[in-house]
């Protein structure tokens, strides 16, 4: 681990990761299946919200490999909204804290924005998925509202990708979360 690494951790501490160099991008994502994954998570004990008060999910979007688990490995259970679900929340299971989002067969982690103070969270990029919004009217003007994924946002991953030699570093899991 380099020196430039962020640390972040659970809400109890029990889990810490270090997040190296510099996001890929920074979104809120306004899709249904965020949205709906946040209410479901903030059912469980000792939530912490992730929907925001328009509606998105904040992300700050980090190469697989430039993201370790310092500790607490043995806490971190998946989250799927269905059996069938290609992508998956990563939770902290000691304290529910929601850390990442994770798609199959991707090359990315979609780290939650609140992991970080406010103070540090590094600044919006972009807002995706608003088309997914019954109204998008509510929505802030200070970054670029897409309907969907932009062509800017897309090719921020497909260059990483490419950096990382178009590997799928596999990120381990205990358990699953029933929520």
């Amino acid at each position: 681990m380099t020196h430039d690494a962020t640390r972040l951790s659970c809400s109890c501490g029990k889990v810490c990761l270090a997040a190296r160099g510099t996001p890929i991008i920074n979104a809120e994502c306004c899709c249904d299946s965020c949205r709906e994954a946040g209410a479901k998570m903030a059912e469980l004990p000792s939530p912490q919200a992730v929907v925001n008060e328009h509606g998105a999910t904040r992300f700050v979007l980090y190469r697989k490999d430039r993201v370790d688990v310092i500790r607490g490995l043995e806490y971190l259970k998946e989250f799927r909204l269905t059996p069938a679900s290609t992508t998956r929340r990563v939770v902290a299971s000691c304290c529910n804290t929601p850390l990442f989002l994770e798609f199959k067969g991707g090359h990315w982690l979609s780290l939650y924005g609140r992991l970080w103070s406010a103070e540090t969270l590094p600044p919006l990029d972009v807002r995706t998925m608003t088309g997914d919004l019954a109204d998008t009217a509510q929505l802030p003007d200070d970054v670029p509202n897409a309907r969907s994924q932009n062509i800017s946002f897309v090719a921020k991953l497909l260059a990483a990708w490419i950096a990382m030699g178009f590997r799928s570093p596999k990120i381990p899991v205990n358990g699953e979360l029933n929520v």
